[in-house]
C-alpha cells in the first residue's frame, strides 16, 4: 500500500524536526513525503532541507502565499501546492500538520484499516496534549471525527469527495461528503499522536466568526448551528466563542455566502447531524 504525505508548514522551526523524525522512523515508511514551506520567516526550510539530504522520499516545496491569517483556506491551498507535485501512483494520501509526533506504528496501523475494509474512506487517530507529565487526548471533537491535523484518505474516496474546500470547516466537510458517498470514516482511540502546539492556544475572534460562517456554508441551518456553536464553545471553555460563532453564522446568512455543499448534500448532512444528536439522548 503506497502512502503519500503532504505537510503544510508555516514557521514550524520549533516543531518540524520532531514531526519528520517520527515519520522517518515509522515501521511502515511513507513512499513520498512533501513539506510545503508556506512563506516561513524562520528556519523551517533549512530544517527540512537537512531531512531531504538524508531521506530520498522527502521533498521540500516552497510557496509564497499571503501572510494574512486565513483559517482553513491557507492550509488547504498550501496542501495542494504539495499535492500537485506528486504523481497519482498512491493508495492513501495524508495531510498532516508540522507540529506532531507520531507513534512508530501509526502509518502501519492506518494502512491495515484501509487494507482490511474496502469501505474505509478516511482513517485517523487522535491528537493528545501534555498535561503535567502525561499525554492525554485533546478533547475538542467527537470520537467519530478526524482532526484536520491527521487526515488520511483512500485515493478513490479523496477523488470522489472532490477538492478539499479552501475554507474554515474543510475538515468537517470532507468527512460529511465521504459519508454522503457511502465511505466509512474510521477513528482509532488507541492511536495517540502528540500535539506539540495544542489547538486553541491562540484563540482569535476572527477564527470564531469564520467557524460560524462554516456552519452556514455547510447548510446546517440555524438550530443545528446554535447547538454546534454551544458544544464547541463548551469544549474550548470559552463563553465568548459562542457569540463569535453565531455572529459569523448570521453575517454569512445575511450576505448569502456561497455554500460549500449542494442542496442534496446539505439535506444528508442535516439528517446525519440530527441522527447523531438523537443517539446521544437515546
Amino acid at each position: 500500500m503506497k502512502i503519500y504525505i503532504v505537510i503544510p508548514a508555516h514557521n514550524e522551526g520549533g516543531f518540524i524536526t520532531q514531526t519528520l523524525e517520527s515519520l522517518s522512523r515509522q515501521s511502515l515508511l511513507p513512499d513520498k513525503l512533501v513539506v510545503v514551506d508556506d512563506g516561513s520567516t524562520d528556519n523551517t526550510s533549512a530544517i527540512v532541507e537537512e531531512y531531504v539530504k538524508k531521506y530520498p522520499f522527502i521533498q521540500l516545496v516552497k510557496n509564497n502565499s499571503s501572510t494574512e491569517h486565513a483559517p482553513g483556506s491557507k492550509v488547504v491551498n498550501a496542501f495542494y501546492k504539495g499535492y500537485y507535485k506528486l504523481d497519482e501512483d498512491f493508495d492513501v494520501i495524508c495531510k498532516f500538520d508540522a507540529d506532531l509526533i507520531f507513534p512508530e506504528n501509526y502509518l502501519e496501523r492506518i494502512a491495515s484499516y484501509f487494507e482490511n475494509d474496502f469501505q474505509a474512506g478516511m482513517v485517523g487517530g487522535f491528537c493528545s496534549v501534555q498535561r503535567k507529565n502525561k499525554w492525554v487526548p485533546e478533547n475538542l471533537t467527537g470520537k467519530d471525527h478526524i482532526r484536520g491535523a491527521l487526515k488520511a484518505y483512500r485515493k478513490h474516496c479523496f477523488i470522489q469527495i472532490g477538492q478539499l474546500k479552501p475554507a474554515m470547516g474543510w475538515d468537517t466537510a470532507d468527512e460529511l461528503l465521504a459519508r454522503f458517498h457511502g465511505w466509512k470514516v474510521i477513528t482509532d482511540e488507541s492511536l495517540l499522536v502528540k500535539h506539540l502546539r495544542p489547538t486553541g492556544m491562540n484563540y482569535f475572534e476572527h477564527s470564531g466568526r469564520k467557524q460560524g460562517e462554516a456552519f452556514y456554508r455547510l447548510r446546517y441551518g440555524s438550530l443545528l448551528s446554535i447547538i454546534a456553536s454551544a458544544k464547541l464553545a463548551a469544549m474550548k471553555m470559552n463563553p465568548f466563542a459562542f457569540a463569535h460563532y453565531m455572529a459569523g453564522y448570521f453575517k454569512a446568512k445575511n450576505k448569502k455566502r456561497p455554500f460549500l455543499v449542494s442542496e442534496e448534500e446539505g439535506r444528508f448532512i442535516r439528517k446525519l447531524r440530527w441522527a447523531n444528536i438523537r443517539k446521544k439522548f437515546a
